[in-house]
Parts: structure tokens; C-alpha cells; sequence
């Protein structure tokens, strides 16, 4: 028993734009990783582990807690038959925008263009990236997601649409429904998983206003409650990674009635730490979770043994 959980985080299963592999990896990856799971791990419902933590009760050992973000079909038309197969339970983080069509995959829809671009080149920034080879395009596209993450959502999307016109991408159907709509977030939880809000548009929330956040925060939750006849209170921060949350951000998360809050931040979980600021490890299907759970149960012990002989040391 202990007290540390490893929340381990996906996004797609079979390659998208945003998230390219060989196809036909990511399913036996995956496959893979839940057999392990299944055989040495003991996975634990979201809801189950908070009350444990909250109460201070001890969680099992090699506690964890599977979730998954964005609400790709994938985790519906293959996640959930693999979990069910090996009886695992799964958070699904969902963006109502995505649910209903009317928000569109930012990453997505500019990684669509770059991979289909016929422009020779892109004036970006103040600086001309060559687009003739799939290196240089690679640059040119990591040169601009990194730079349209620090903008606020509106900005954000209306660059891409500025950008993509310039790249003048080629037509494809490829990339269309990507993301499952709300017949599918009810089919997760006639699965018998639980879902959680990501926002409503999958705004990254510390370029937002206080009021911004809220509106993100509140009408996610509201939506999702009203659209499934359910409790919505946890929450995937979009992007996770420290600068894209603040403290105005937990705190309104508190107020919007959210109980947890996950983030991208590597490390285990504590009943010691904010619920708000909750560590998890992102994954990808190819991830050799071995290794990842390993490590990260080596490094829980290291620390309870420190802690023990500190103790110790004081009495």
C-alpha cells in the first residue's frame, strides 16, 4: 500500500496529422501496454483513487490511473474494446466544443496543412522557412506551433486559418472525424468509464483572462452535465504543462466546482500535493510503459525512505 499514484495520460491511438506514426504501431503498442498493465499494475477508476487520497487512506500498491485527452473516435473504436478486454477502467477528458463540431482541433488542422502544403515557402515571424523538403517543413511547422501556443484561443485560431492559407495545402478528406461527437462520449459511459472536461474549446488557459477561464471552465462543465445526465467534476488542463495554468486558474477551477485538476507535469500523484496540480505522465502508444512505471515506483520508494530516516533521525 502507499500513498503515490502514476496517472498515465494518451491522446490517440492510430496516427493522426498532429500525432503521425507507421500505421498499425499505435494498436499493438497499446495492446501491448494494457497487457502489462493488466498483469502488474492495479488500475484504479479516477473518482476511486481521489477518494482515497482525500480520505488518507492508503491506495493499493502500483496504483494507476488511466485517462486519456481530447475525445479522438479512436479511444472509442479501439481504446474501449481494449480495456474492456482486459477490464480497465479509463477518464476520458472531453472538449464539448469537439463533441458538437463547432470548435476545431487547432494542432490537428495545422499539422493537415503543413503535410499537404504546395507553397514553396512560408513568411512566418519575421522569417522565411523553405518548404521543399519534409525537414524544412517539419522546422516551419514547429516554428509556428510553438509560437501559436503563446497567443489566446481566438488569436490562435484565426493564425492558423491565416497561416494555412498561405501554405495553400492541397484537398483531402484525411483528418476528417477525427474526434468522436456526443453519441460516442455516451457510448464511454454505457462502457462504464468516466469522463472529465478539458474546456469547452480546448483554450490553453493562462493565455485567457480571468473571466476567459471561467467561461472555459464553467460552460465545459455545464455542458457535459447537461449533454450526458452526469456529475462532471474533474478536469485536464489543455497543453498541462506548468506555463499553461496558473494560480488564477486552480482557484477557478475550485470556484467552477471542479475536485481535481490533472496536468502534464511528470512526476506521481500525492494526497500531499494540490489536487489541482495532480502529476501525470503522457504517453503515446510506443511508450515502454515498463520502464515509465518503474522508474516512477523506484523513485516513490527513494522518497518514502528518505522521509522514513528523516523521521527517524529527529526522534
Amino acid at each position: 500500500m502507499g500513498n503515490r499514484l502514476l496517472v498515465l495520460g494518451w491522446h490517440n491511438i492510430d496516427p493522426t496529422p498532429g500525432f503521425p506514426d507507421p500505421p498499425g504501431v499505435g494498436r499493438l503498442g497499446f495492446a501491448k501496454q494494457l497487457r502489462m498493465l493488466s498483469r502488474f499494475a492495479n488500475v484504479l477508476p479516477l473518482q476511486t483513487a481521489l477518494g482515497l487520497m482525500e480520505a488518507g487512506e492508503p491506495l493499493p500498491s502500483r496504483a494507476v490511473v488511466l485517462t486519456f485527452d481530447d475525445g479522438y473516435r479512436d479511444n472509442l473504436e479501439l481504446g474501449v474494446p481494449m480495456l474492456e478486454r482486459h477490464g480497465l477502467p479509463a477518464t476520458f477528458f472531453l472538449v464539448p466544443g469537439f463533441l458538437s463540431g463547432t470548435v476545431g482541433a487547432w494542432w490537428e488542422d495545422l499539422s493537415s496543412a503543413f503535410d499537404r502544403a504546395r507553397a514553396s515557402s512560408l513568411e512566418f515571424g519575421g522569417t522565411a522557412y523553405p518548404l521543399s523538403t519534409p525537414a524544412e517543413r517539419e522546422t516551419a511547422h514547429a516554428a509556428v506551433r510553438g509560437a501559436l501556443k503563446t497567443l489566446d484561443h481566438a488569436s490562435r485560431v484565426a493564425e492558423v486559418a491565416r497561416v494555412s492559407a498561405l501554405l495553400a495545402p492541397a484537398e483531402t478528406s484525411v483528418g476528417e472525424g477525427l474526434f468522436m461527437d456526443w453519441s460516442g462520449a455516451k457510448s464511454l459511459l454505457a462502457a462504464g468509464h468516466e469522463i472529465g472536461s478539458h474546456t469547452v474549446s480546448h483554450a490553453i488557459l493562462e493565455r485567457e483572462s480571468e473571466s476567459g477561464q471561467r467561461a472555459e471552465l464553467g460552460e465545459s462543465r455545464a455542458a457535459l452535465e447537461s449533454g450526458l445526465g452526469i456529475t462532471v467534476d474533474t478536469l485536464a488542463f489543455p497543453n498541462g504543462s506548468s506555463g499553461d495554468y496558473s494560480d488564477v486558474t486552480t482557484r477557478v477551477a475550485a470556484e467552477a466546482g471542479y475536485r481535481c485538476a490533472v496536468t502534464t507535469t511528470a512526476g506521481l500523484a500525492s494526497g500531499k500535493d494540490s489536487p489541482y496540480e495532480m502529476r501525470r505522465v503522457v504517453v503515446t502508444p510506443t511508450t515502454d510503459l515498463a520502464s515509465v512505471a518503474e522508474k516512477g515506483w523506484r523513485k516513490a520508494r527513494g522518497v518514502i525512505g528518505r522521509r522514513v530516516a528523516a523521521v527517524s533521525a529527529r526522534r
